[in-house]
């Protein structure tokens, strides 16, 4: 099979959908890689040590695009859409239900989408893990930052010094992005409190945690009563492929001190707050209520090595499966990849991208090829 490993071009985005490592192995299962010239620079992958893994390296994104397979990092870029056909196969992180143009576009062209947050092992999200992890801690990283009063922020420190209270970290969801942001937090040495409805979560964190952090069940009272006292609050809110739930409405953020740092993980689906708009990490924050917002949509791209090697160690195994099989095959053999199954053949198939967009869904036609 040809796999086409196009430069991502969205602002300041530097990572790359696949290693050296991992372009080696597709071309010892006797695969054709092609990687768009410069498209491992961002992620310290230069051209040279992609031909030496045996990649053919081409000179423009069509090039790269005209694979039957694609492997991306980022939903297409409006510039990308041209690249849609309906032999190709698209496997990336998509978020269609931030994206109701890109669905049209990818229905329209009738492309083969099969996006990474998707795909599902139990209750797993294994291809959104790693980010997951990377946006998680960094949150903490970049909340810390902006809490600076060079930043505009309120001037705490999270961790406090002898004899000065930490400062207060409040997060939205205990799921891989929150129980991160909390080990970063408790690591600095904040007072933090994850809020969850789980129970069953809440009993995780409060043993994997050993009390450094605290567990509050979430609902709007206890959210309202924590809003007043936090410095950092972090969004970290996920419903598996369907628009994040708008947890804070803008009237609760005027409970929150000027100065407070917002920090919305969720955002790639659309955002947890009713103040929440996309962000580039050319201008990452805006002022709403007096409170700091950092919607940055592609936050794991800031520290582009780290999380390039970290996705392509679990989008590979996947990515393996569909190049040896076909797409087809792959899709009718492994029920975790046909979760990840968005759009196919002009139809959207994924109930929760559908109710979120209001369109139709259909069937995912996978499942009916699996024999009882």
């Amino acid at each position: 099979m040809k796999i086409g490993i196009p430069k991502e071009i969205k602002i300041k985005e530097n990572r790359v959908s696949c290693t050296p490592g991992g372009v080696r192995m597709l071309v010892q299962q006797k695969h054709e890689v092609l990687v768009e010239t410069g498209a491992g620079v961002g992620s310290g992958f230069s051209d040279e040590i992609y031909r030496q893994a045996g990649a053919t390296i081409v000179p423009t994104a069509a090039d790269a695009w005209a694979a039957e397979m694609v492997i991306k990092v980022k939903e297409p870029q409006h510039d990308e859409y041209r690249f849609l056909r309906p032999d190709l196969v698209l496997f990336t992180y998509l978020h269609l239900a931030a994206e109701p143009v890109l669905a049209k576009r990818l229905l329209e062209s009738r492309t083969c989408g099969i996006a990474y947050e998707t795909v599902e092992v139990g209750r797993r999200r294994p291809l959104l893990e790693p980010m997951s992890e990377i946006a998680g801690r960094m949150s903490t990283i970049i909340g810390s930052y902006y809490l600076s009063k060079a930043q505009g922020g309120k001037g705490i420190l999270l961790g406090g010094v002898p004899g000065v209270l930490p400062g207060n970290v409040l997060v939205l969801g205990g799921g891989t992005s929150g129980i991160n942001a909390g080990r970063m937090a408790v690591g600095l040495g904040a007072d933090v409190t994850i809020l969850d409805v789980d129970l069953e979560r809440m009993r995780f964190l409060d043993i994997t945690f050993d009390r450094s952090a605290h567990t509050l069940y979430s609902n709007e009272q206890n959210l309202i009563e924590r809003l007043a006292t936090v410095d950092l609050l972090i969004g970290a809110v996920l419903v598996p492929g369907a628009a994040a739930p708008k947890l804070i409405r803008r009237e609760m953020l005027a409970e929150m001190k000027p100065g407070s740092v917002f920090v919305d993980i969720a955002i790639d689906q659309g955002g947890c707050a009713e103040t929440s708009r996309p962000t580039t990490h050319d201008d990452p924050v805006f002022v709403e209520q007096d409170v700091i917002h950092y919607c940055v949509t592609n936050m794991p791209g800031a520290y582009a090595r780290t999380a390039t090697q970290a996705l392509t160690n679990a989008t590979m195994p996947y990515a393996l499966k569909l190049a040896n099989l076909g797409a087809e095959r792959a899709l009718e053999l492994m029920p975790d990849l046909r979760h990840g199954l968005n759009t196919c053949q002009g139809k959207l198939v994924y109930p929760a991208v559908a109710e979120a967009l209001g369109l139709p869904c259909s069937p995912n036609p996978f499942d009916a090829a699996v024999k009882p």
